[in-house]
């Protein structure tokens, strides 16, 4: 496959690589790699599909030839920058168990609390994924996040949730908040932390000493203001990606301390 040397110096230079850097990652010296970069080399479909893992793309991004843009535009024509290269050698699949440990965790430290029903739950499990994405880049929990009216909400939630009463792990109970319907769980058993980093546990303690007391209109209308949730058009899946867009007070990074 051949490219243009312009647009792979670009995907290098954008994501902060060296030449070296690439050559390890594919295997080559850095000679053969120079040879690639200035069009004197062709890649092999497996050293292309590499580096669209690299960089983030699929296979047909990439072969494509353009340059994803570092801008996004809201519908007001606000234009929002890329704090972040995102240089990732993969992105982590879902994690189900995790989910369901987290959910069993965030119930047991704050289930009890008069406003924790559903609706505040999915947007718990929300901030916990893309805060921890935008710290560390990579996910924790990686469930899927759709934009509806309410706020984001975790499109596996209702089959995990209804396996873990089958399995006697939690228990729902349906009252009310104020004058509003809630639907809230108990869990039967403790969460299961042997899978988790030391880095993982701080930071669901950080969101939910943070968010845990809001209601779950507060928490919704808070959602509404975040980046991934802004872009995307309602039912859509929200991109993590989205994180390194975000602006006060979402973001949950110090930039001036990245290397890049």
């Amino acid at each position: 496959m051949a490219f243009s040397p312009k647009y792979l110096r670009q995907l290098r230079e954008r994501h902060g690589l060296s030449q070296e850097d690439l050559a390890q990652e594919l295997k080559l010296s850095r000679p053969t790699y120079l040879l690639i970069e200035k069009g004197e080399r062709e890649l092999t479909v497996s050293e292309a599909q590499k580096l669209s893992e690299i960089y983030g793309m699929s296979l047909e991004e990439f072969t494509s030839g353009n340059v994803r843009s570092t801008e996004v535009r809201l519908p007001d024509g606000t234009v929002h920058k890329e704090k972040k290269p995102s240089f990732r050698i993969s992105v982590p699949q879902k994690k189900i168990g995790k989910f369901r440990e987290v959910l069993l965790y965030i119930l047991e430290k704050v289930g009890a609390k008069p406003n924790i029903g559903e609706t505040v739950l999915y947007k718990l499990l929300y901030f916990i994924d893309f805060d921890f994405y935008e710290k560390f880049e990579e996910q924790l929990i990686g469930a899927t996040y759709i934009k509806n009216h309410y706020g984001p909400t975790p499109v596996e939630f209702r089959d995990i949730v209804s396996n873990m009463v089958k399995k006697g792990e939690i228990a729902p109970v349906t009252g009310k908040y104020f004058q509003y319907p809630q639907k809230k769980y108990l869990p039967l058993r403790r969460p299961d932390l042997s899978s988790f980093t030391g880095d993982e546990i701080r930071h669901i303690d950080e969101v939910l000493q943070r968010l845990s007391d809001k209601s779950a209109k507060d928490l919704s209308d808070y959602s509404h203001g975040d980046m991934p949730w802004k872009v995307q058009k309602p039912g859509e899946a929200l991109d993590y990606e989205l994180v390194f867009y975000r602006s006060e007070p979402y973001s949950v990074r110090s930039y001036d301390d990245d290397p890049l």
